[in-house]
């Protein structure tokens, strides 16, 4: 850049009442945050856990597990609501916000606001890529766990539109998020749901009739109790090498299914039809996917070949239903045996037309889970590509 280049940050996308302000300001770290190490507490606030996924919240309100001492938490840091924290994983994720009160370990970086500005503003500018990519330009060694410094979060520069403009971006994300937030919840509603449906649909343990029956199976009598070698035949695939699975999928590929469900694609095949795959290997064991058309099974994965008389699709869902995942043996690396499986006792419906009539009212309730998960996609591409477009991107303009 020549003494007569300026650094200029024009966002792509803009409201059209701010058109007339020009060019965003720049400002680095240091001029909009400082860094905040108040220890000044009775350790009567909440610890705050600092997640990629939730941000700053009490640990309480996570799965979280670390236990702390009394003794400890003397060090820990004040966090004010609005407040943003640098964290171990920085560098990956961005920047944490704060919407409590509380503390935190000392080893994070509490950043608080220097001059007036918008924070939800920051909190959606600290995800984008263009700023996580700046963070990352001058810190090597950082995947060994090395900290993003407060020197290095000051070196970058940030953009410093007008707070009108800042309040304006902010809200229009924020009411994205809550669309996506109340179409996750919907998605939550269905899953749920099925979950139950399930439960209704096939006998509890120990009982050999479904509590819902549909009004033309009522008459049908009691479900056969069988072991599940007898409704299915379960063997494990076969190997491939790693060098051989790719990620996107060419032509002339078929998916590749493992412990843990989809791997990638390859371009031999085990399978040919419609299949009931378990996981038997790893942190997933027991879950249950479905391979239809020409598939490879690796060898961390049982193919149920289902016996005569028995619906594919229906033996997906009992072996969905039957929470396989109790089986396991092992801690560090959770297994199941064929050998396991085959002496699970489970009930069948004597009539095809029962369990075809289970499998379609199923699969129905699993395409809305699809359409609706295929909706919250779509609503997070288009928030991407928002902020993408609201945010600018640095232009190096001749004088």
């Amino acid at each position: 850049m020549n003494k007569k280049d300026k650094v200029t940050m024009i966002p792509k996308l803009r409201f059209p009442e701010f058109n007339k302000n020009g060019a965003i300001n720049l400002e680095n770290g240091n001029v909009i945050f400082e860094s905040i190490s108040n220890k000044n507490h009775n350790s009567d606030l909440p610890v705050l856990a600092i997640t990629q996924e939730h941000g700053a919240v009490p640990r309480d309100q996570i799965d979280y597990n670390v236990s702390v001492t009394d003794k400890s938490l003397v060090s820990y840091k004040v966090v004010e609501i609005g407040d943003f924290i640098i964290s171990l994983r920085s560098f990956q994720g961005g920047i944490e916000y704060s919407l409590y009160h509380g503390i935190c370990s000392p080893a994070y970086i509490i950043l608080r606001k220097k001059t007036p500005i918008v924070e939800q503003y920051y909190k959606y500018y600290f995800k984008t890529n263009k700023f996580i990519q700046d963070l990352n330009k001058d810190l090597e060694g950082i995947r060994d766990g090395k900290m993003v410094s407060y020197s290095q979060f000051s070196s970058i520069l940030l953009p410093n539109p007008e707070n009108k403009e800042q309040q304006k971006i902010a809200e229009c994300l924020s009411s994205l998020d809550g669309l996506i937030s109340a179409e996750d919840k919907k998605l939550e509603a269905l899953k749920a749901h099925k979950k139950g449906l399930m439960q209704k649909l096939f006998p509890a343990e120990g009982e050999t009739v479904p509590e819902w029956r549909f009004p033309e199976f009522r008459g049908s009598g009691e479900w056969e109790e069988r072991k599940l070698s007898k409704v299915c035949a379960m063997q494990a695939g076969k190997f491939v090498k790693a060098s051989e699975i790719f990620k996107e999928r060419k032509d002339n590929m078929h998916p590749c299914y493992g412990g843990n469900g989809l791997r990638g694609y390859t371009f031999s095949y085990t399978h040919s039809g419609e299949y009931p795959l378990i996981g038997r290997q790893g942190a997933l064991c027991g879950n249950v996917t479905y391979g239809i058309g020409d598939f490879h099974a690796t060898e961390h994965a049982v193919v149920a070949t289902k016996s005569e008389g028995i619906i594919a699709k229906w033996l997906y869902y009992l072996l969905i239903n039957l929470k396989l995942n109790q089986y396991a043996t092992g801690q560090a690396q959770p297994g199941l045996s064929v050998e396991t499986l085959e002496k699970i006792t489970t009930c069948v419906p004597k009539d095809e037309k029962e369990q075809q009539k289970i499998a379609d009212c199923l699969s129905s309730l699993d395409d809305l889970i699809i359409s609706q998960a295929d909706k919250i996609e779509v609503l997070q591409a288009h928030k991407k590509g928002l902020m993408q477009g609201l945010f600018p991107s640095i232009k190096e303009v001749s004088e």
